[in-house]
């Protein structure tokens, strides 16, 4: 999970502010999640605005269907959203209730689904139907190497050809192990290092072999 900063009026929607949220809104919002249910936050303070950045640099404009897990406060989507990505083509996970509700209120267009990542189906979620790149945001370290398992089938199964994953970790090496990310026939690419993040995090893609 995430947060962020308050975000900069978007020029390419009709109704930016429907996104915005404030900072002391946000931060509330981030902790009354963190007392919670600390070890699906997996953080003690909020992302910054240059993670938020380095992990959609990959992710086009133009880009198709766009798959989001673990959104929190909606940091990443906002920044998706100042790239031009259209709030239409977003799908939203995020288990939390109060901040899934949020995010149905900040983006009426998006698709959001309160489920767990791990429970994710096209078969039940249809909304998950050709995703062309995804998103995540939930705390992979905290989380079992069957999980991991789940989740990357799940999202892969709903991706097309050729699209990648993009997460991040906190941790000195990536959080999935070898035996998942073979079983699942992936690859994993470290793509950044952000110093100016609290903590500084890198940030990986996925893709398959």
């Amino acid at each position: 999970m995430h947060s962020s900063s308050s975000c900069k009026t978007g020029t390419r929607h009709s109704h930016p502010s429907s996104w915005r949220m404030s900072w002391l809104q946000e931060r509330k919002q981030f902790v009354k999640a963190l007392l919670s249910n600390p070890s699906a936050i997996g953080a003690v303070s909020p992302s910054g605005p240059a993670l938020a950045a380095a992990i959609t640099a990959a992710v086009p404009a133009k880009a198709g269907k766009v798959l989001e897990l673990g959104c929190g406060t909606g940091v990443f989507t906002r920044e998706l959203l100042r790239k031009g990505v259209h709030p239409s083509r977003l799908v939203l996970v995020e288990q939390d209730s109060g901040m899934s509700s949020s995010l149905k209120t900040q983006f009426p267009e998006a698709a959001v689904l309160q489920v767990s990542a791990q429970d994710l189906s096209r078969h039940l979620h249809p909304e998950l139907d050709g995703i062309d790149a995804a998103i995540c945001g939930l705390p992979l370290r905290n989380m079992s190497g069957a999980h991991h398992h789940q989740l990357l089938t799940a999202v892969f199964e709903a991706m097309r050809p050729g699209a990648a994953m993009h997460f991040f970790t906190y941790g000195v090496r990536c959080p999935i192990s070898k035996n998942v990310l073979d079983a699942c026939g992936l690859s994993a690419r470290r793509e950044r290092f952000v110093p100016l993040n609290l903590p500084p995090a890198s940030v990986y893609s996925l893709n398959r072999l």
